[in-house]
């Protein structure tokens, strides 16, 4: 069963910055310090979240509309969030290894978006990007759902197994029963801009 990813940018950018622009593109710089960016893995009978810092990242905006976008994320600043003391140190040790993100080999992992399209509805986009773990990237599509509070929501379907993200998958090892951790999981991101 898969798993749904939902990043959630929030946009504090004065007004100046969503107004037409003349069909040239406005970047606006996102706020790295605030941002929060959460994730939730899955496995047989349960669950574990916790937080990844964004490097940095900025917005596309063209006469008012998203244009297009690129995030950078720590992947050295994961954290767990569900659980305290050894435990979550394990699990984030874990997470950090080369069982699943490489941290010291891939301390980065991006979205890069390639290509928006109005789904037809004000405010309402599809948007093509390519994402990269591990050195590896691949194309994903969502739908970004904007309102005139600048908040912006999106929900995206990633699969670990396409990243080479292999500890404890099915797609790789077989007869695994209770142990299996499911290759997809969520994502909660809250972006503001910068100054």
């Amino acid at each position: 069963m898969k798993k749904l990813i939902t990043f959630t940018f929030m946009l504090l950018a004065s007004t100046g910055m969503l107004l037409a622009s003349n069909g040239e593109p406005k970047t606006i710089n996102l706020d790295n310090t605030n941002a929060t960016i959460s994730w939730k893995g899955y496995k047989i009978g349960g669950s574990h979240e916790g937080n990844v810092g964004l490097a940095s990242g900025d917005i596309q905006m063209t006469d008012g509309a998203l244009s297009g976008g690129n995030f950078v994320i720590d992947m050295a600043s994961i954290s767990c969030t569900d659980m305290e003391g050894e435990y979550a140190d394990k699990l984030v040790g874990h997470l950090a290894s080369d069982d699943f993100f490489g941290v010291a080999s891939y301390p980065t992992a991006k979205l890069d978006i390639t290509k928006v399209v109005s789904r037809g509805v004000a405010g309402e986009y599809k948007v093509i990007a390519d994402l990269t773990i591990k050195d590896k990237t691949n194309p994903v599509k969502f739908n970004v759902f904007t309102n005139e509070a600048g908040e912006m929501t999106a929900n995206i379907t990633i699969d670990r197994s396409e990243y080479d993200v292999r500890y404890g998958s099915g797609s790789f090892f077989d007869n695994l029963g209770d142990n299996t951790i499911y290759d997809e999981f969520e994502i909660s991101v809250t972006l503001s801009a910068g100054e």
